[in-house]
């Protein structure tokens, strides 16, 4: 799901930079397109998650084109955000494969 989500970020917001004619809105799909790139090396997931939630859920609502890819990179970065980067990702190789066991909780 990182991956896909990387992936379409990243073509999607080069498609909007090359299709706009105004060079000055260039802030919010350069910011998208770092983090698409992030979440593509699986580097601070749950950090980069939330903040292409916000960028793309703040494109939907402010730029009219195509708003429904934005809710739904919106919906996939939410996610993304919430169950984390997964084996095969620079977050394991850093920091660990984090396994919460649920059993042990309720003791």
């Amino acid at each position: 799901m990182r991956l896909v989500a990387g992936v379409t970020l990243v073509d999607h917001e080069i498609k909007g930079l090359m299709s706009s004619p105004r060079v000055a809105p260039v802030i919010l799909p350069g910011l998208a397109i770092c983090a698409g790139i992030l979440l593509l090396a699986g580097l601070w997931t749950p950090i980069v998650g939330a903040l292409v939630a916000v960028l793309t859920l703040a494109t939907a609502f402010w730029i009219a084109a195509d708003p429904w890819m934005n809710v739904l990179l919106g919906t996939l970065g939410i996610a993304l955000a919430l169950i984390g980067p997964g084996a095969w990702s620079l977050d394991a190789r850093l920091f660990g494969w984090k396994r919460i066991d649920f059993f042990q909780l309720a003791e």
